[in-house]
C-alpha cells in the first residue's frame, strides 16, 4: 500500500507540472496571438488607401 501512496504523490506532482506547463503555454500563445493581431492591424492601417469622400 505504501507503494501506491508514493505513486499517487508522484502522479499528482506530475499532473501539477503538466498543468503548469499547459498554463504557461497558453499564456505564451495568447501573447503571440495579441502581437500578431497588433502587427496585422498596423500593417493594414499603413497599407490602406485613403478615402476620397466619393461614393461609388
Amino acid at each position: 500500500m505504501n507503494d501506491r501512496t508514493t505513486d499517487n504523490d508522484e502522479n499528482l506532482s506530475r499532473e501539477d507540472r503538466l498543468a503548469a506547463k499547459l498554463r504557461e503555454n497558453l499564456r505564451r500563445r495568447k501573447t503571440q496571438a495579441r502581437e500578431m493581431t497588433g502587427s496585422r492591424d498596423e500593417a493594414s492601417t499603413k497599407s490602406a488607401l485613403p478615402k476620397t469622400g466619393r461614393e461609388s
